[in-house]
């Protein structure tokens, strides 16, 4: 059971309440001599005694007190200041001597305060003072004094209020989030030691059997990787599977027109790239979030996904691809390389002649609408690197002129 950082503030607000309004019922008494009407006196104090005794269950939680609660009980607060100057004689004014309610008034404020926070105390704080300074005559120091010390002192009150509410909400969101990872921790190691155990134990056997259990046994291996990616990482939206997964690929492909995948502020590309991880798809990425405008994250994670369905299309089923992705201060370099064949010279120049714009307009166009580059290295025999960078300062500017 979680308690409120609030509950203690109402519960002195409740004893506050109470014990000023025994305090103005004793001054009363005291010098009620001096009164000159104190039949009216007794009769606001009446009212004033009967309705603190009769909310204090109003004054227990911030759902009771609602704010027509909160009205009534500041126009009984003003009402005994004005009535002020009906009951006592001139020189009890002139002495500046207390108003009927006195510091009861401040539970007034005080409850405006700890109900909606420094704005919802600056607001009950005035009509307060405009009741003094009417009360008075006229703006004397002691009058203005005590009027500024309920203002600002509401207003600080108001104001740790909130803080307190931010806080408490921070600490709720860190429990949660504690709790989720405990939750992920246990479901991973039950994952480990049953599912996960069993694919990797069907993927060994059917590379022994062959034939139809091993490709079984390869789809087993897929999606062992992919359990462990998710047990590792949570939940991470796929938008869909390539064209081919049918077929026996592993590469996953990012929906370029799915709008709902990214979020109006930064996304973190490793969100976008962590599908793409498969039994032969090897992914290496920063700790720390790599955030990067939604069109240039989409656009990139989708350039990543034509490089390795090049590579899947060119190199093989059997090959394997890395993924490294680099966080730098001004730019992001996200890089795909393969051990498969490589790429024989002229062979790009080729494919651009005869119609075939992969690399030119899937990978190359992509980073050239982004201000960034893509360069490809390959060795026949040797494998492809294809580097992709998009630069930070090129991004922001983009996203802030849109």
């Amino acid at each position: 059971m979680r308690m409120s950082v609030e509950l203690p503030l109402w519960r002195a607000l409740t004893a506050y309440r109470v014990l000023t309004m025994l305090y103005a019922v004793g001054l009363f008494v005291s010098s009620h001599d001096s009164y000159d009407r104190p039949g009216i006196a007794v009769a606001y104090f009446a009212v004033l005694c009967v309705w603190t005794v009769a909310t204090l269950p109003r004054v227990q939680n911030a759902t009771a007190c609602t704010k027509r609660f909160l009205t009534a009980d500041l126009v009984i607060a003003l009402t005994g200041i004005l009535l002020t100057p009906l009951v006592v004689s001139e020189q009890h004014i002139q002495d500046s001597g207390p108003t009927l309610p006195t510091i009861w008034t401040a539970g007034s404020v005080l409850a405006f305060a700890i109900k909606g926070g420094w704005r919802w105390a600056a607001f009950a704080s005035t009509p307060v003072a405009a009741a003094n300074l009417i009360e008075r005559g006229h703006p004397a120091r002691d009058t203005v004094h005590n009027v500024i010390l309920v203002w600002v002192a509401s207003i600080a009150i108001g104001y740790v209020v909130e803080v307190a509410r931010a806080s408490e909400r921070t600490l709720a969101r860190a429990l949660e989030i504690e709790a989720a990872t405990r939750e992920r921790e246990r479901l991973a190691r039950d994952i480990h030691d049953s599912v996960l155990q069993v694919l990797a134990m069907v993927q060994r056997r059917g590379a022994v059997i062959g034939g139809e259990a091993a490709e079984l046994g390869r789809m087993a291996g897929e999606q062992e990787v992919a359990l462990r990616t998710l047990v590792s990482r949570g939940l991470v939206p796929v938008s869909r599977v390539s064209r081919d997964a049918a077929e026996g690929a592993v590469v996953v492909a990012v929906d370029e027109n799915d709008d709902t995948q990214v979020a109006d502020g930064p996304v973190d590309l490793r969100a976008l790239l962590a599908p793409f991880a498969a039994a032969r798809v090897n992914l290496a990425e920063p700790g720390a979030p790599v955030l990067l405008a939604p069109a240039a994250a989409r656009e990139l994670a989708a350039a990543v996904g034509a490089a390795l369905d090049n590579v899947r299309e060119h190199a093989g089923e059997q090959a394997r691809a890395w993924i490294l992705v680099e966080d730098e201060p001004d730019a992001v370099i996200v890089t795909v390389r393969d051990d498969g064949p490589g790429i024989a010279a002229g062979r790009l120049a080729q494919a651009e002649g005869e119609g075939r714009l992969g690399v030119a307009q899937s990978i190359r166009g992509r980073l050239r609408d982004l201000g960034g580059g893509a360069e490809l290295v390959s060795t026949p025999g040797q494998g492809t690197e294809v580097e992709l960078t998009v630069p930070k300062q090129r991004v922001e500017r983009g996203k802030a002129g849109t």
